[in-house]
């Protein structure tokens, strides 16, 4: 993996004098440099508006946007034809999930009603305890407008999402799934296939949060057959600004728009509704993040090129490696303590020591982890916490690094309590 590693050049650096160790990609991922040089090139040569102007920078810029866009469709098996794309473009994942949910909204409304999205009284929307708040609060909102209740799947001891339940929480009355494929606390994989199963069984639309399970494995939505995909650009080795929303082709041509502006519209007048563009374009109003669009395009090739098999098993390794905390006196996993239908995401609590103080502490031995309840407050109160530690692991990660990660947990309790 050192071919990997060379070529993020963040982690080449001292934190406190000490080698930097970074074990948050959870929450963002380091870039390679082929990503980096990616956005930069874009302001050095291009920086024009695409699908504006006739001029060549502006053509330019057009033919990297829309390579982009079928760059990163690729990557996840979504449609590439022109007149068939199925990826959208937005500021990020949490910006995906709210393009849906005041989509469905306007949907349900007499101006932009549309039977196949309209919600009400009476109807229900289903997540999972185990949910990220840019999934849940979206949807939850959505329930208020709309009457619409919301229930939800919920978690075995262990935190993961009870997939053999989908039939009795989802019902007739369900209208919308949104459901993670991995959840970003516990590292739980998912089982997703009943879940889909029993939604589209009773004309339900899965709407499935990958921020998290698109670093750790190859998705085909095709395959998935999910109605609506949602991931960030940043999560997986990508630029920051950028966030993906996948539809299928015939349900993107009925959904109505949730923003309003440039470039939406094949016609607007001032005393009739405007004629909105076609899919993808009518849901990406404005200017668009464009010089990160084309970073994560490279992104989402280079990702293509190195999450391998071999990847996914060096990732194994040191997940099964990293569980060894949970043999630490007063540290206790939030989650699976073995390597069964997870990945290296482990958040963990110690006996007696705040999380902010227990990442601040590894961050004086240059390791920096994430400390909080990481927008997913339900689940931490299944586990009767308020927040957490997590330590998760990128493609660049190495043995030595989990190895004085552990060590140094293994330090926390001795060096605030005094204990062993």
């Amino acid at each position: 993996m050192q071919t990997i590693r060379s070529q993020f050049p963040l982690l080449d650096q001292s934190i406190h004098g000490k080698p930097l160790i970074y074990l948050d990609s959870a929450a963002t991922s380091q870039k390679p440099q082929i990503v980096i040089d990616a956005e930069k090139s874009f302001y050095e040569t291009i920086n024009a508006g695409a699908h504006r102007s006739s001029h060549e920078l502006a053509s330019r810029a057009t033919v990297i946007f829309e390579r982009a866009r079928a760059q990163v469709a690729h990557l996840v098996g979504a449609h590439t034809e022109p007149g068939k794309e199925e990826i959208i473009f937005t500021a990020g994942a949490t910006a995906s999930f709210n393009l849906l949910a005041n989509s469905f909204y306007n949907a349900s409304t007499p101006w932009h009603h549309s039977a196949r999205f309209a919600l009400h009284a009476g109807d229900e929307i289903v997540v999972s305890r185990a949910e990220h708040h840019s999934v849940l609060l979206p949807f939850q909102e959505l329930c208020y407008k709309t009457g619409a209740t919301l229930r939800w799947l919920d978690v075995d001891r262990y935190g993961s999402i009870q997939s053999e339940t989908a039939d009795a929480v989802i019902t007739p009355k369900t209208r919308i799934v949104a459901i993670t494929g991995l959840s970003n606390v516990t590292g739980a994989l998912t089982h997703l296939e009943p879940i889909i199963q029993r939604a589209h069984d009773v004309g339900a639309l899965v709407v499935l949060d990958a921020c998290q399970l698109i670093p750790h494995r190859r998705v085909n939505v095709h395959q998935l057959d999910v109605d609506f995909m949602c991931w960030s650009a940043h999560k997986a080795y990508g630029p920051s600004g950028v966030g993906f929303l996948y539809g299928k082709r015939d349900l993107l041509n009925e959904l109505p728009p949730s923003q309003f502006g440039g470039s939406m519209v094949e016609a607007a007048w001032l005393d009739k509704p405007a004629e909105y563009a076609e899919p993808p374009y009518r849901f990406e109003a404005g200017t668009q993040p464009l010089a990160q669009v084309a970073s994560a395009g490279i992104a989402a090739e280079w990702y293509e090129k190195y999450m391998t098999p071999d990847a996914i098993t060096h990732e194994h390794v040191l997940t099964t490696q990293l569980l060894a905390i949970a043999d630490i006196s007063g540290v206790k996993i939030l989650g699976r303590s073995d390597d069964q239908d997870r990945v290296g995401t482990v958040s963990f609590e110690i006996e007696g020591v705040h999380p902010h103080d227990v990442s601040q502490f590894l961050d004086s031995y240059g390791i920096e982890i994430r400390s909080g309840h990481h927008c997913a407050q339900p689940i931490h109160r299944f586990f009767h916490e308020y927040a957490s530690n997590r330590v998760s692991l990128g493609i660049y990660n190495t043995e030595d690094e989990v190895k004085q990660c552990i060590d140094a947990i293994a330090h926390v309790r001795p060096y605030f309590l005094g204990v062993h």
